[in-house]
């Protein structure tokens, strides 16, 4: 052991971290990185094989640190340092900090711009920064050959090593490494590498793999399995890197568009979980297959994976039946986080790979709630956090470090295209973006695959080329709130028939009156049917984010954070006018994209991250809203444009709101003023089931 440092020792920086401190002579630079706390990788143990440890030493005075920093104060290059070199190459001024030691002041660079130096992960599909502390460390090591003398078994030799050399104590092995052991470390001429799984530091951790000679590679995989869509991204263990990105469909579509329908099916099919069960895990395999296959990696390589999903797609998932969770009172099987196997899982891994899935929050508030509030971190921030997912059955988390609340809304799907005359699914040639002329009435567009506006000069082309195929949700959103701002509607959303004198784009539709957006070989309207749904969605939604609100005693939110994939589309000005989201600083309303995702990454490459999240989520309290009194009330104001009652300043402030009017009377062929009250309380009463 080093004698404990005095300030004659010598004196060494780490950058980038700017950590510092004083250490003997002869002391290695791992070690003292180490000491430190500066993370510097090493898989064998110090023997100066793996290579991963290397780092610079920068030579010059540096003033601000009091330091002159030279390639005279680190140790000349040893044997060991040299072989390495010589068969594996090290880049000019490099060095093996295993082996190379202290012998004067130093500024020691760890390199970031390599992979196996990188400590972080800094962007792919998140911008910030990921500490690592993995549930998986792979270690070399060196077993000695059976002795006569000394009848201990190989397998016993080689945990006695590795609590020697690594410091793995009371190790448990996975049974299906048992009858390999002798093989492989006769293989490896006794030296190898062992993948070592400890979740909790509590728990007695497990040799998972074991292979012959240093073995330097460990992935995992981070997915969100989604209703419609599948992401995962594949990472380094080591280094933190992203090796691949990937999404595909979810097949569960084939089974039934919305969760409730995917529900009834298992109900009403014998073989129907086990279907489900059987696509989604097909879908994650070959997923698998894909990124491994873009990121060059061995999907033998693959140790360890985090899922996250909504509770029904959780349950499919892990071969859970989610019947329960199609009636009240909505009942999980398993809330808590999931331990598993991937072998168990029939996934495409490592035989000895782990599965940890997130907890689920509530019945209908899953693992990917979850996976969003811990990338969010509202349970670390003083200001008040509304995070909103939107979909079928839309997840609303509200609250800071004081308290955090959680709720689900039934907006139904006619954010995702159902329910609208014209509506589809986000696809080349829908349209996305809306503007209407408030003195013409005149609508211009964009359509997915083409950047222009359908006023531009080039947009007859691209329209030709992908066609005009419908409207997708993030449009449903701008037209209908457009359509509002232009005065084409009412604050209570009904068309105003009178304006069919002033442009042609208003037609009659029945008794009631609908907007041309588009004339071509599809005709594209939006009726008062379709007004309607879109009221009776975002109604839903604003409903709960009220009843969150009234529970923590606000009256507004500080910032919003849209997740989602369809989040990250939504225009905050206009799911604000519509009355979506409840009024705030347009600056403070974003898209955070994949937060479950970014959540299951964080989780994936660091295990405090699960601990974390697992304490948060005993603390959050969940709400139902089908059984609150106020929601029916909440919702009533809600179908108004932004709303009856609740005062939208800052929007206000923003954007020109059209004056409080009643519903304008109508022209031939005659609009059917709707019985206010009467109608909203049923359409309350239904959404609350």
């Amino acid at each position: 052991m080093n004698p404990p440092p005095n300030l004659t020792d010598p004196l060494v920086l780490f950058m980038p971290s700017g950590k510092r401190g004083r250490f003997p002579k002869g002391t290695p630079i791992l070690d003292a990185a180490r000491e430190l706390g500066v993370y510097v990788e090493s898989v064998c143990g110090g023997r100066a094989t793996c290579g991963r440890c290397q780092i610079e030493v920068q030579e010059g005075q540096f003033a601000k640190h009091k330091i002159v920093s030279s390639l005279d104060n680190i140790s000349a290059m040893g044997g060991k340092e040299r072989r390495y070199a010589e068969k594996r190459g090290l880049a000019d001024g490099r060095r093996l900090s295993c082996s190379a030691t202290i012998e004067g002041d130093l500024v020691v660079d760890v390199p970031q711009d390599t992979v196996i130096n990188a400590q972080v992960v800094r962007k792919s599909p998140i911008e910030r920064t990921i500490e690592r502390n993995p549930a998986v460390q792979l270690c070399y090591v060196e077993v000695d050959e059976p002795d006569m003398h000394k009848p201990l078994g190989d397998l016993d030799r080689l945990k006695a090593v590795l609590e020697r050399d690594w410091g793995w104590e009371d190790l448990l092995v996975s049974q299906h490494i048992i009858p390999t052991v002798q093989a492989t470390l006769r293989k490896g001429n006794w030296g190898v590498t062992a993948a070592i799984h400890q979740d909790l530091e509590s728990s007695r951790p497990t040799i998972i793999a074991l292979w012959p000679g240093l073995h330097n590679e460990a992935y995992g995989i981070a997915c969100d399995i989604g209703s419609t869509t599948i992401a995962m991204h594949l990472v380094s263990l080591l280094s933190g890197r992203i090796a691949a990105s990937s999404g595909t469909s979810n097949p569960q579509i084939r089974f039934g568009e919305d969760l409730m329908s995917r529900v009834s099916y298992v109900m009403m099919n014998p073989d129907g979980r086990v279907a489900m069960t059987k696509a989604v895990r097909g879908a994650v395999n070959a997923l698998i297959e894909k990124v491994c296959r873009e990121g060059g990696v061995d999907q033998d390589d693959i140790l360890d994976s985090v899922f996250v999903g909504n509770p029904i797609m959780h349950h499919l998932f892990l071969g859970i039946d989610p019947t329960e969770l199609g009636q009240a009172p909505f009942a999980l099987a398993v809330s808590g986080a999931v331990h598993s196997w991937g072998s168990e899982l029939g996934l495409a891994i490592n035989f000895g790979a782990r599965v940890y899935v997130l907890p689920c929050i509530a019945g209908h508030v899953g693992a990917d709630a979850a996976g969003a509030v811990l990338s969010e971190q509202p349970h670390h921030q003083d200001r008040m956090m509304l995070m909103v997912d939107v979909g079928t059955n839309a997840e609303i988390v509200l609250g800071n470090s004081q308290r955090v609340v959680a709720a689900s809304s039934p907006t139904g799907p006619a954010f995702e295209g159902a329910e609208i005359t014209s509506g589809q699914r986000a696809a080349p040639g829908a349209i996305e973006r809306v503007r209407i002329d408030k003195d013409t009435l005149e609508p211009r567009f964009t359509i997915i695959g083409s950047d222009l506006w359908s006023d531009d000069a080039g947009f007859e082309a691209d329209a030709a080329r992908l066609g005009i195929t419908g409207i997708c949700g993030s449009a449903i959103i701008e037209v209908v709130a457009e359509m509002y701002l232009a005065g084409i509607m009412s604050e209570d959303g009904v068309i105003n028939g009178a304006l069919a004198a002033k442009s042609p784009r208003i037609v009659a539709d029945g008794r009631t009156w609908s907007y041309v957006l588009h004339e071509g070989k599809q005709r594209i309207l939006i009726t008062q049917t379709d007004v309607r749904a879109v009221q009776l969605a975002k109604a839903a939604l604003y409903a709960g984010i009220r009843l969150l609100m009234e529970k923590l005693g606000i009256d507004h939110v500080d910032t919003i954070r849209f997740a989602g994939a369809f989040g990250s589309f939504i225009d905050p000005k206009y799911a604000m006018v519509l009355g979506l989201i409840p009024d705030c600083e347009l600056s403070e309303v974003k898209a955070v994209g994949n937060a479950a995702g970014t959540g299951a990454l964080m989780a994936l490459l660091n295990r405090d991250y699960r601990r974390e999240i697992e304490e948060v989520v005993r603390r959050i309290e969940k709400i139902e809203t089908a059984l609150e009194p106020r929601f029916q009330n909440h919702f009533i104001h809600a179908m108004a444009l932004p709303n009856k009652v609740d005062p939208f300043p800052k929007l206000a402030a923003q954007v020109a709101l059209p004056p409080k009017a009643e519903p304008a009377s109508d022209a031939e062929p005659g609009q059917v003023t709707p019985r206010r009250r009467s109608r909203e309380e049923r359409a309350a009463r239904r959404v609350r089931g």
